[in-house]
């Protein structure tokens, strides 16, 4: 079995299209799917689906979030850094469960997670 896609209500498309983009690698999905104010389709490296559609009451549960795996601690480091040099507010990577991580609000109203394991 193969997960289909994500769907994801948010309060602001654009910048959640430009926050995929430009920090987590995500790409337009194409094939003809919508790309505006209203709506997004992106895929990532393995050609899975998250789409974003414009809400008014974005209200996620408090344990929510997306998480971002990457291969090393030193690349958790360097998002965070990118992120906060692009303006975003975040409380710096913390070591817990054998893991480097770090969460944040997004633009759209919902948590992301970038964490890597230590090896």
């Amino acid at each position: 079995m193969k997960l289909n896609h994500i769907n994801l209500g948010v309060t602001d498309v654009p910048a959640t299209v430009e926050l995929f983009q430009t920090y987590f690698g995500l790409r337009p999905a194409g094939d003809g799917m919508p790309m505006d104010e209203r709506m997004a389709f992106l895929r990532d490296d393995n050609d899975s689906l998250i789409s974003v559609f414009k809400a008014k009451d974005v209200a996620y549960p408090k344990v929510f979030h997306i998480g971002f795996l990457q291969d090393t601690p030193e690349q958790v480091r360097a998002i965070y850094q990118q992120l906060t040099d692009g303006g975003y507010t975040i409380t710096p990577p913390s070591e817990n469960h054998g893991r480097l991580t770090f969460y944040f609000n997004t633009p759209g109203g919902f948590v992301l997670e970038v964490e890597s394991f230590f090896r």
